[in-house]
């Protein structure tokens, strides 16, 4: 079964850029793109539905026609429902390939207002989610600009964040640059067993690159295509990762959701 990109687009700049983010990676794998938009009754009379349904049709039919003349041969099917929007955008990401919503920021990569729908979206769902700027535009994406991915913990527990990250590279033929960050632990958290494998290692710094390089290793081999940089660097996860990806076209973090 062909996976869409699926968009979900309320009106706002921010979701138009998600629109057209969707839209280029739709392009560029070859995949159809799915247009959702829900909205909640704002009244109990018929005409009110039948406003916001003529809006949406307008509006963004619109903005989704206008697409498929910038790219001709883009398969878009706008969908409209009045469901639950977090409801309507886990049903529809279900059976994506990857789910793209809009999202405001604050800099250059320091955070982001993504709003109640989208924070359950992203708690919830099974699927890839994408999160586009308002200011998002087609030149980002060159291959001059990397794709930065974090890598954390055992080869198992980043094996997803890894494949979508050289994936996308691939597609993109992007130089994916991969972030481990590591902190020295508490002195209670060392035991024998810790501490043999430090040693064998030589260390803590050569310990967290060898623990990187085992990571890549099976995804070096089946993309031997791709650019890669190793970044190792003492600090704070999240901090080693935004000052990392501040030009970067995308960012590929994993996510444990429980």
């Amino acid at each position: 079964m062909t996976r869409p990109i699926t968009a979900g687009v309320d009106g706002t700049d921010e979701s138009l850029a998600a629109l057209d983010w969707a839209a280029r990676e739709a392009v560029r794998r070859g995949l159809p793109l799915r247009v959702v938009h829900a909205w909640e009754e704002i009244g109990e009379l018929p005409a009110d539905r039948d406003t916001q349904r003529a809006w949406a049709e307008e509006g963004i039919g619109r903005a989704v026609g206008a697409l498929t003349e910038r790219h001709p041969g883009l398969d878009a099917a706008l969908e409209l429902t009045e469901d639950d929007a977090v409801d309507a955008l886990l049903a529809a990401g279900a059976d994506a390939e990857e789910l793209v919503l809009g999202t405001r920021g604050h800099g250059a990569v320091v955070g982001f207002l993504l709003g109640s729908v989208g924070l359950r979206v992203v708690a919830e769902t099974t699927r890839p989610v994408i999160l586009v700027r308002a200011g998002d535009r087609p030149e980002a994406e060159s291959a001059g600009r990397e794709i930065v991915v974090g890598q954390h913990g055992t080869p198992e527990d980043s094996a997803a964040a890894l494949r979508f990250a050289f994936e996308t590279a691939a597609a993109r033929g992007a130089t994916l640059r991969v972030v481990r960050a590591w902190t020295l632990p508490p002195v209670f958290a060392y035991s024998p067993g810790s501490l043999k494998l430090l040693d064998e290692a030589g260390g803590l710094e050569p310990f967290e690159k060898r623990a990187l390089a085992d990571a890549l290793a099976p995804w070096r081999e089946r993309f031997p295509g791709v650019p890669v940089v190793e970044h190792i660097e003492m600090g704070s996860a999240g901090q080693v990762l935004v000052s990392q990806a501040t030009r970067a076209q995308l960012l590929v973090v994993g996510r444990r959701a429980r």
